[in-house]
C-alpha cells in the first residue's frame, strides 16, 4: 500500500458506510495481513459481503480488488519485520495442510516468472555473460546463497569470476575496486532489499561496468544502475524467504551459458570427473 492510498483511505473514514468503515479499519491497522487475504477472506474476517470489498477497492479508485491487493502487496514486501513475516505465514496457512501450501505458492512463484520474463533481456544477459572480461557476483542476506550458488557453476565454465562477500561497503568497494569498462556485475537482492548490494551496482556503474540485476521488479532499487534486469516473481513475506523462482532463472543462466560453450565444458567436466575419480570424492558403488 503506498503512502497515498494509506492516507486517501484515512481522509476517506468518515464519509465511509458503516461496512466500508470496517474495511478500511481493518486495512489500516492490519494492512500486512490482508494484502495476502482473498476478497472473500477479507469480508469473512471483518464481517461483510465478497462484494462490499470488492466495491470497497473501487470506490478507492482501483479497477478491482486484485489491484488494490497487488498495492498493498508492494508496500509490505520492503516493510516488513521478521516477526511480522511470521504472523503472516500463519496467517496464510491458516488450516490448510502446510507442506502443500507452502509448495504450491512455490509452484506458483516459478510459473508467474516464466510468464512474465522477458526472452530478449534473458538473451542480453547470457551474451553479456559471455562476452565479459570479468565477471562479480554480489548478494547479501538470504541472496547470498543464490550469488554463492552462480558462483560456483559460473567458476568452472568460464574464467575470472569473483564472489563479492556480503560485507560492510567499505569492503565491498574493496573487493570492486579492480572493476571496469569490459567487466560485469551480477547483482541480486529481493525484499527487503540489502544496502550493500545497492551500493555495490552504484559503484560498478560509476565504474563503467555492465550489471545484470537479478531480483523482483522493476520498483527494485536496483534496476536503476541495471543496464538488463530479469524479474524472478517474489512474494517473500515469510520469515524464510522463498528462492525456489530466482534459483530457477540462474539455472537457467547457467545452463544457457553452458550451452553456448558445450565444448569447453565438456573438456572441464571431463577433467574433474577423471580427477573426482582419481582422488575419490564420491563415493563409489552406492
Amino acid at each position: 500500500m503506498s503512502d497515498d492510498l494509506l492516507k486517501s483511505i484515512e481522509e476517506k473514514l468518515p464519509r465511509f458506510s458503516k461496512s466500508q468503515k470496517m474495511i478500511a479499519t481493518y486495512i489500516l491497522e492490519h494492512y500486512e495481513k490482508a494484502a495476502y487475504m482473498t476478497a472473500l477472506k477479507l469480508g469473512n474476517t471483518v464481517g461483510v459481503s465478497e462484494s462490499t470489498v470488492v466495491r470497497f477497492a473501487i470506490e478507492m479508485g482501483y479497477e478491482g480488488y486484485p489491484q488494490l491487493q497487488r498495492s498493498l502487496q508492494s508496500h509490505i514486501k520492503n516493510k516488513l519485520t521478521t516477526l511480522q513475516r511470521m504472523d503472516v505465514t500463519r496467517s496464510r496457512i491458516g488450516d490448510e495442510d502446510p507442506v502443500a501450501s507452502v509448495l504450491n505458492q512455490d509452484i506458483d512463484k516459478i510459473r508467474r516468472t516464466l510468464e512474465t520474463l522477458n526472452p530478449e533481456s534473458f538473451e542480453n544477459a547470457v551474451s553479456t555473460i559471455i562476452a565479459a572480461k570479468r565477471i562479480f557476483i554480489q548478494g547479501a542476506m538470504a541472496s547470498g546463497l543464490l550469488a554463492n550458488y552462480m558462483y560456483y557453476y559460473l567458476r568452472l565454465i568460464l574464467d575470472k569470476v569473483t564472489l563479492v562477500g556480503a560485507v560492510s561497503n567499505a569492503e565491498i568497494y574493496q573487493q570492486m575496486i579492480h572493476i571496469g569498462e569490459g567487466d560485469l556485475l551480477i547483482a541480486m537482492s529481493f525484499p527487503r532489499y540489502a544496502s550493500g548490494t545497492i551500493e555495490a551496482c552504484k559503484f560498478a556503474r560509476e565504474s563503467g561496468a555492465h550489471i545484470i540485476a537479478i531480483t523482483d521488479s522493476e520498483s527494485s532499487p536496483l534496476t536503476e544502475y541495471a543496464h538488463t534486469s530479469l524479474f524472478a516473481y517474489s512474494d517473500m513475506v515469510s520469515f524464510v524467504d522463498s528462492l525456489v523462482a530466482p534459483m530457477s532463472l540462474i539455472n537457467a543462466l547457467i545452463a544457457t551459458v553452458s550451452a553456448a560453450n558445450r565444448c569447453r565444458v565438456e573438456q572441464i567436466f571431463g577433467r574433474l570427473e577423471d580427477l573426482w575419480d582419481r582422488n575419490e570424492v564420491y563415493k563409489k558403488d552406492v
